[in-house]
């Protein structure tokens, strides 16, 4: 006679009455495990079948192997998904990545511009098809989640996280949500707020980052304290979230910074009172890379109390990543003790196995091998090339209104490519691009801006690329016959999180007397390359003959060499102030008569009808 099935396993089952029924089934040791979510160096058949750990993720930059395909990806994430299926209950992992401007842990990928270029474009619907591609091509490679959309709104571009950001205004971050129902699907209507949705198979679990006020901390300082009342927390910082649960995204992160001191990964008002009960919110809240680490100096030296106090505030998986027995062990001895109430367990396991049931992980956990030709394809590359054209901002065009320099002729003699970003797909990538913090170099596949250059004018011009040129370089390539312009590409190093925090906000490598140089003898065109503004004198600005901040682009520089000859237009605004001095900063819009920047937020030039 056949065993019947459990209840959980029936797919016909509704999600409550499924979580219900595996709940009832669980030991205490399960639950526990079921709220850590470890790193994949150490997700081990011990820790995935014999203790049943609830997730693994890939910290930026860890994967199978350098250069790994999606392929190899895929093969490690099913090895691990059998271990844990192999567990007493048989419940899947959730694998978790950073895949916040496409699936960019991945060599091959399609890389999307970073945010704060997404946030120039003001279109809604691009983002919502780069959640879609982006869904694919994570999806591909066996994962399910993935750590985006970045909601902050950010106040200080002395932030080393700027560039994660959408603008420096709530609604310009609201409107770019819609990437919530590219990444998971769009929910029938009627679906309730803050109930978690995925469409299926082709789609990913996403995750609204960082709860709450990353962006908004004193002096720009990662992981620091935002100090604002309550209202303006909910008014500025907190706005976005809604029209996320309203999409039914089914994961929040905490932030590691402060509000007025309190750490967010203790704060059970804004995790539980705020997040959970009057935002409505019913998916699970996960804590950020050792996350609950930091509640105590030095970092992880009193544990137990670091578990305590972010499980009591509403933190329901905890991203440990390596300590993973250790926090077994203090969790299931602090409810024991009654420290930590089996109703706060309880709770937190039923959110994280809402989220696997809605997900269908349980009827499908292994990859779907037929999406692997998908990972950087054609049309993914396309729709990166289009979003790179439309988050250019044209800052200037011509030293007289009447003299346009752009866009630039094709049949032009002979053209200067120069300055230290001109041929350097990490640079244009950015931070969290195969590293975390980012690289020099081909460090993917993509094109590079003087590739895209070369392709764009033709073999009859020549092209003249010098990274670095001094006066007597310049001096003799001059001598040998005029060039028609140059174009000088300059910009920041990558970088991520911290790493990226800066008080001097000039253009390093010596992008301003590169620019100098080159501009006081040659036409110029100057393109930043950066993820916030940059400091640009005036004496420069008179110098230079057209100006383009273009952000991080990713890895399809062909959309920069597109508006540049003229193929398209430019269409990006800026999504935040560019001051004139760091000492005018913090500087957002919404600050008063003190705004005085040296182009204001939702500034950008056109070429084909010159108004801003």
């Amino acid at each position: 006679m056949a065993t019947e099935a459990p209840l959980y396993k029936d797919p016909m089952q509704p999600v409550e009455a499924r979580v219900k029924d595996l709940l009832s089934r669980m030991t205490l040791q399960e639950k526990a495990a079921q709220m850590a979510q470890i790193e994949r160096r150490v997700a081990t058949p011990t820790a995935l079948t014999d203790l049943a750990i609830g997730s693994v993720l890939s910290a930026g930059g860890s994967s199978p192997r350098d250069g790994a395909t999606a392929e190899e990806w895929a093969d490690m994430v099913d090895q691990m998904q059998r271990w844990a299926l192999a567990s007493r209950l048989g419940v899947p992992i959730i694998y978790g990545s950073d895949a916040v401007h496409g699936h960019n842990n991945l060599f091959g990928a399609t890389i999307f511009p970073h945010n704060v270029g997404l946030g120039a474009t003001r279109d809604k619907e691009l983002a919502r098809r780069i959640g879609e591609v982006t869904a694919l091509e994570v999806r591909a490679s066996g994962i399910q989640w993935t750590f985006a959309p970045c909601l902050a709104v950010c106040r200080d571009p002395r932030w080393g996280r700027c560039y994660e950001c959408y603008g420096e205004e709530p609604e310009i971050v609201q409107m770019m949500t819609s990437i919530v129902s590219g990444l998971q699907g769009s929910p029938p209507e009627g679906h309730p707020s803050g109930y978690p949705f995925l469409a299926g198979q082709r789609n990913v679990i996403a995750c609204a980052k960082h709860f709450v006020g990353d962006g908004g901390t004193h002096k720009g300082i990662n992981e620091g304290n935002t100090i604002c009342s309550y209202e303006e927390l909910e008014k500025i910082h907190m706005s976005p979230y809604p029209d996320c649960f309203n999409q039914g995204v089914c994961t929040v992160m905490a932030s590691y910074t402060s509000w007025n001191g309190e750490p967010l990964h203790s704060s059970h008002f804004l995790i539980t009172d705020v997040l959970k009960e009057k935002l409505g919110f019913k998916g699970l809240v996960v804590s950020d890379w050792e996350g609950i680490d930091r509640l105590c100096k030095p970092h992880g030296s009193n544990y137990r109390y670091c578990v305590a106090a972010s499980i009591n505030a509403g933190v329901d998986m905890i991203m440990i990543p390596f300590r993973y027995e250790k926090f077994l062990e203090d969790l299931i001895s602090l409810v024991e003790s009654g420290e930590v109430p089996m109703s706060r367990i309880n709770d937190a396991v039923e959110r994280i196995l809402r989220v696997k049931f809605v997900s269908g992980i349980f009827e499908q956990p292994f990859s779907d091998r037929s999406l692997l030709d998908v990972v950087g394809c054609k049309e993914h590359r396309l729709l990166a090339r289009d979003a790179v054209r439309k988050s250019l901002v044209l800052l200037k065009n011509g030293k007289e209104a009447r003299q346009p320099f752009l866009p630039l002729k094709k049949n032009a003699k002979r053209i200067l490519v120069a300055g230290s970003h001109a041929d350097n797909i990490g640079y244009q990538c950015g931070g969290w691009t195969i590293a975390w913090y980012g690289g020099s170099g081909r460090i993917t596949a993509g094109t590079s801006i003087l590739e895209a250059i070369r392709e764009a004018i033709g073999e009859e011009a020549e092209v003249v690329h010098e990274p670095n040129p001094t006066a007597s370089t310049l001096l003799q390539l001059q001598q040998k016959e005029p060039f028609s312009y140059a174009i000088v590409v300059v910009g920041e190093v990558p970088y991520a999180e911290m790493l990226g925090d800066r008080t001097d906000l000039s253009i390093p490598f010596n992008g301003h007397d590169t620019l100098s140089l080159i501009a006081g003898t040659i036409p110029t065109v100057a393109l930043v390359v950066s993820g916030r503004p940059l400091v640009l004198e005036t004496q420069l600005l008179d110098q230079i003959e057209a100006l383009v901040a273009v952000w991080l682009p990713g890895s399809e520089g062909g959309g920069i060499t597109d508006c540049l000859f003229g193929d398209c237009d430019f269409h990006g605004v800026l999504p935040v102030s560019w001051f004139r001095s760091v000492d005018q900063l913090p500087m957002h819009s919404s600050m008063g008569a003190g705004y005085d920047p040296l182009f204001p937020i939702g500034f950008g030039l056109r070429m084909f009808d010159k108004k801003p």
